[in-house]
């Protein structure tokens, strides 16, 4: 059936206390989404974000982002009063997010919830703790150590903790008892706002698709609990790290140093692992969208001592094996995959083999003048259809910034005008194309230019930080979305009720 839907990251919402959260905010942009007659509401990553502040990066697969807990929704269960949020430093321009100010304002503000927390616990927190402490007790113990070590790697943490040794272990769990509990606390606060937000999505008909990525940080609770499962050596340093070799838009290619998996291992347990990751994330989000999907056929390896990705080398992956135990541990599971990138015969059958639809991005189409498989004609259905993603500048951004001739292309192709818009004609084609579903990103239905860009790959220090302001999430954009989506099919409106004539 044919749909649509807007990506926004959280972050990215409007709310007075430095980044978008769980709250008002987020309940109407959910509004906005019904009102513009779309289904699906795409996020980034909602993991706690580390290093360089990228969703991607996160201290643990399956912990949720302490600063997308919503502080007048603390205020209203009496954990925070509003003074004690106004009082706090939260950034000097509200259309970005200042994450040095965010991590010491958040975070001092959270542990004065905490003292509340801790003399009026609700009933259901040993319950939630109980449920899931598969990961929340590594979680929990880790974050203490790392705060407990200044916030270092524990890579360079005391031998004994570092290799989790028994005794080690214990003294640590009674030493940090209380930050151990503050940890859990922040957990089941977000996962308690997470549920009643995405009961609010769904009762208006949206669906959620969450966003997984293939990789896990080196510095994360995953790794230093399950080392067996990653390619180290000896003494836990990575041997192979995670990237992509050099193309036309970067000479050395993409380091992104991620520890690798030890498929052979995880294989032989059955993938464990990855069945707990998906079952997770399965039970947040109503679609999994999985980052990198190519690296499961086969996946780019660097030497870790390496500072550019040029001389990796490409290794064989778990391949549809993977997809095969997770949908018999997990049953057949709604998943879109991200095969962006160069795609080799072999991981267009895996694709296929799995049935997931992929990724058509429409900027990718007008590089070159040869038929590209990302042209509106030649698309399948089972596809989804993006202007642009989170990586890629905004349909303005790329009409000011992309080769000329690429623009000169598109213009033709699409037949953007100035007077429509150049966004508003981008997006027409992806929802008028045969793609099941078209997704946007909210910069380009607002008509942002590159200022609003959520991330330039390779790079650190300015990505994930666009907002949008209250004003800019209107009834006027909502109604002519919702135009475009009834024009091209896209909008499932309730039947009319028939009444008989008395």
């Amino acid at each position: 059936m044919r749909a649509s839907g807007v990506l926004m990251p959280i972050s990215s919402l409007p709310s007075p206390y430095g980044i978008g959260t769980m709250g008002k905010a987020a309940r109407k942009f959910i509004d906005f989404l019904e009102k513009a007659g779309q289904k699906y509401w795409q996020i980034l990553p909602i993991c706690q974000t580390s290093f360089g502040d990228s969703p991607y990066q996160s201290f643990s697969s399956f912990a949720g982002n302490p600063y997308f807990i919503d502080l007048e929704y603390l205020c209203k269960e009496k954990l925070l009063t509003k003074k004690e949020c106004e009082s706090f430093d939260w950034g000097e321009n509200e259309r970005y997010v200042d994450y040095g100010t965010m991590y010491v304002s958040r975070y001092a503000l959270l542990k004065k919830a905490y003292g509340r927390f801790k003399k009026n616990t609700p009933q259901d927190f040993a319950d939630f703790c109980k449920k899931e402490s598969d990961w929340l007790d590594e979680y929990a113990l880790f974050m203490a150590l790392k705060d407990a070590n200044g916030g270092a790697s524990w890579l360079t943490w005391d031998d004994d903790i570092k290799r989790r040794h028994v005794k080690a272990m214990e003294n640590a769990k009674k030493s940090y008892a209380e930050d151990i509990e503050f940890y859990k606390m922040l957990q089941y606060l977000f996962f308690k706002q997470w549920r009643q937000l995405k009961s609010y999505a769904n009762e208006k008909g949206i669906q959620i698709i969450g966003d997984v990525p293939i990789y896990v940080a080196l510095d994360s609770a995953d790794v230093w609990a399950n080392p067996k499962q990653f390619y180290l050596d000896k003494d836990l340093n990575p041997i192979e790290v995670a990237g992509c070799p050099p193309d036309a838009f970067s000479a050395d290619g993409q380091l992104w140093g991620n520890p690798l998996f030890r498929w052979d291992v995880m294989k032989k347990d059955g993938y464990t692992w990855w069945t707990k990751r998906i079952k997770a994330v399965a039970g947040l989000y109503d679609i999994v969208r999985i980052d990198h999907f190519r690296g499961f056929d086969s996946y780019y390896a660097i030497p870790a001592a390496d500072d550019t990705a040029k001389n990796g080398t490409w290794k064989k992956g778990p391949g549809y094996g993977l997809f095969e135990t997770l949908e018999k541990n997990l049953g057949k599971l709604p998943i879109i995959a991200e095969d962006l990138g160069f795609l080799t015969p072999s991981v267009h059958k895996l694709l296929a083999d799995c049935g997931f639809p992929g990724m058509k991005v429409i900027q990718f189409a007008f590089d070159s003048r040869e038929d590209s498989d990302y042209l509106p004609h030649n698309y399948p259905t089972n596809c989804v259809v993006y202007t642009g993603t989170h990586d890629n500048d905004t349909v303005m951004g790329w009409m000011k910034t992309a080769p000329k001739q690429s623009v000169r292309f598109a213009k033709e192709y699409l037949n953007l005008t100035k007077e429509e818009g150049y966004n508003w004609g981008m997006m027409r084609a992806a929802w008028s194309s045969v793609a099941d579903m078209a997704i946007v990103p909210m910069q380009d239905i607002i008509g942002l230019g590159s200022e609003a860009r959520i991330n330039i790959p390779s790079t650190l220090g300015e990505n994930w930080k666009w907002r949008a302001t209250a004003d800019q999430i209107n009834n006027v954009l909502a109604k002519r979305v919702r135009k475009y989506v009834k024009m091209y099919g896209r909008l499932e409106e309730a039947p009319a009720v028939e009444t008989k004539e008395k």
